[in-house]
């Protein structure tokens, strides 16, 4: 393929099979003075209630130092705020898209996830939108519940009481939103113990290396569905990461750990009871064998 006349040549005998080719890729002419090329603006986002594709005057441009500079004249200047006004107020005129607004707010201000993941859950969000899953719902709830989702498919999980504390909402009614949600959306999946590991020992202050230790314990108890299942992933992280400690040169209290994984001291204590058990019952076994 010739790029330059858009002609497809045969490589043996020469024979043009077609001509006046459509180039797909982006123009590159520059017609002004500058260096930069582009002639395109942003990409499409579900960040955005109108996805980005609305032009937007920003007041800076109308401040009297860029208005000047630009040759506007304070009647203008003011005809053009007047202009911004309306605009802004067009573009929110149905509750969706109100609704949309509010909800990207919440997930830019308070998701706490990377610019990628905020993308999903605003996809997702938009999408209970529009089967009307969102009427008579929380706007803050929807989007936390769609927040743990997303973090939770990406095997980051947030605990719903964090989660509770920034969005404003409640446990009670956020887990329900969760469950529904899911449902809605097919997003059925237990998390493990496994997934909380790295954010604990990060929260702890804990040398990488002691997850080799951690994860030595949860390999042997993990092919035990009985042992864990059915019980809090985080108690039980937080169970697994107090018996690695103990053994180490890096303890750590019961309660450090608690107020970390969010448990309480009784539920450590239990889990910790069952998981020593079981670790014991496993060496008696190797032994026999």
């Amino acid at each position: 393929m010739d790029m330059t006349r858009g002609e497809v040549v045969c490589n043996v005998c020469g024979l043009i099979a077609d001509d006046n080719l459509i180039d797909p890729g982006a123009e590159w002419t520059n017609r002004d003075r500058g260096e930069d090329r582009a002639r395109t603006g942003a990409p499409m986002t579900n960040r955005l209630a109108d996805r980005g594709l609305n032009t937007s005057i920003d007041a800076r441009d109308l401040s009297s130092g860029s208005a000047a500079s630009h040759g506007m004249s304070p009647q203008a200047r003011r005809d053009w705020r007047r202009r911004r006004v309306i605009d802004e107020r067009s573009k929110t005129r149905r509750s969706r898209e109100r609704n949309l607004v509010k909800a990207n707010q919440f997930i830019r201000d308070r998701s706490g996830l990377p610019i990628s993941l905020q993308e999903e859950v605003a996809r997702l969000y938009r999408h209970l939108s529009s089967k009307g899953f969102v009427t008579g719902r929380s706007i803050a709830g929807v989007t936390a519940a769609c927040t743990y989702l997303v973090a939770r498919e990406e095997r980051l999980p947030r605990q719903i009481p964090e989660l509770c504390e920034s969005f404003g909402v409640d446990e009670k009614e956020l887990s329900r939103l969760i469950r529904k949600a899911s449902r809605e959306l097919n997003l059925h999946r237990v998390s493990g113990p496994d997934q909380y590991f790295d954010r604990f020992i990060n929260d702890l202050e804990l040398p990488p290396a002691f997850r080799l230790d951690v994860d030595a314990i949860w390999n042997r108890i993990a092919p035990h569905d009985e042992v864990w299942q059915g019980k809090k992933p985080m108690g039980v992280a937080a169970a697994i990461i107090y018996q690695a400690s103990q053994a180490s040169q890096t303890p750590r209290t019961q309660s450090e750990i608690c107020r970390i994984a969010n448990v309480s001291e009784v539920t450590l204590r239990g889990l910790v009871r069952i998981i020593t058990e079981t670790l014991v019952l496993l060496d008696r076994m190797e032994e026999r064998s």
